[in-house]
């Protein structure tokens, strides 16, 4: 069950929350699981950890499954789910963060998206995920890179109480025995990171600043096509894997 002061600090999270910057964040998020699911035709989608719906939105927009159901710890992000009114979604529930109300294998997919980071026992929710779906799809942002020491704060404000990268989310999950099936990493799109640090962190708008954020996205772009896959994922700002659950079960001691 979810830690009391986690759910207490979550539950009024999407009061007044800012609706543009997670649609805009939103939006990457669903090309990422597009991109990784391609191959699949999932009916039925869970989303764990929805938040307010942002993703939702764009999965029920982009007619993404036939059924589209979800669970969030935050009773204000479940009450703005139903506002939305989307109509593929059939069920949305509040949860403990942990237990998925939901027999063995009632979903072809399952999304979670920028969940895994802020999960306090991140095993427990990935060997439910894998009860009840047959498919998951997990991104993750990068946070471990350069300057991190610096940045500790910072992360933990937004509640982030674990750091990957793809080689320690990989392994992550094959010691839960969940096999890769495609992954892929990505870089923000400079005009959202001109939103956050121009409308978020309401820093003063300069053209220097413009072409910094710009320049450094096509340096990390063009370097990592030139240099592979290896430097892709350093330099990434997140890491989409979608994963089943392996034939051979890991067996550890």
């Amino acid at each position: 069950m979810l830690n009391q002061d986690f759910k207490e600090a979550y539950n009024q999270f999407y009061i007044n929350n800012d609706n543009e910057w997670r649609l805009m964040s939103a939006k990457a998020k669903a090309a990422h699981i597009f991109e990784v699911c391609k191959n699949l035709k999932p009916k039925k989608v869970l989303e764990v950890g929805a938040g307010d719906g942002s993703i939702l939105h764009f999965l029920n927009e982009a007619h993404f499954g036939e059924e589209l159901y979800a669970v969030e710890i935050a009773e204000s992000g479940v009450d703005q789910i139903r506002n939305r009114n989307l109509e593929r979604l059939v069920d949305v529930q509040q949860f403990d963060g942990y237990t998925l109300p939901f027999p063995d294998k009632s979903f072809d997919l399952i999304v979670l998206s920028h969940v895994l980071e802020h999960v306090e026992h991140e095993r427990i929710l990935l060997r439910e995920l894998k009860r009840v779906a047959n498919y998951i799809v997990i991104e993750v942002p990068k946070d471990y890179r350069y300057g991190v020491d610096h940045r500790m704060a910072h992360f933990l404000n937004y509640g982030h109480i674990n750091m990957y990268t793809p080689t320690l989310l990989r392994f992550l999950l094959k010691s839960e025995s969940l096999e890769v099936v495609k992954d892929m990493t990505s870089l923000t799109d400079p005009k959202t990171v001109e939103y956050n640090i121009y409308v978020n962190l309401k820093q003063s708008k300069s053209l220097f600043k413009t072409a910094k954020i710009h320049l450094e996205y096509w340096v990390k772009k063009v370097f990592g096509e030139i240099l592979g896959k290896k430097k892709q994922e350093q330099y990434a700002n997140a890491y989409t894997v979608l994963v089943k659950s392996s034939d051979h079960e890991v067996s550890i001691f």
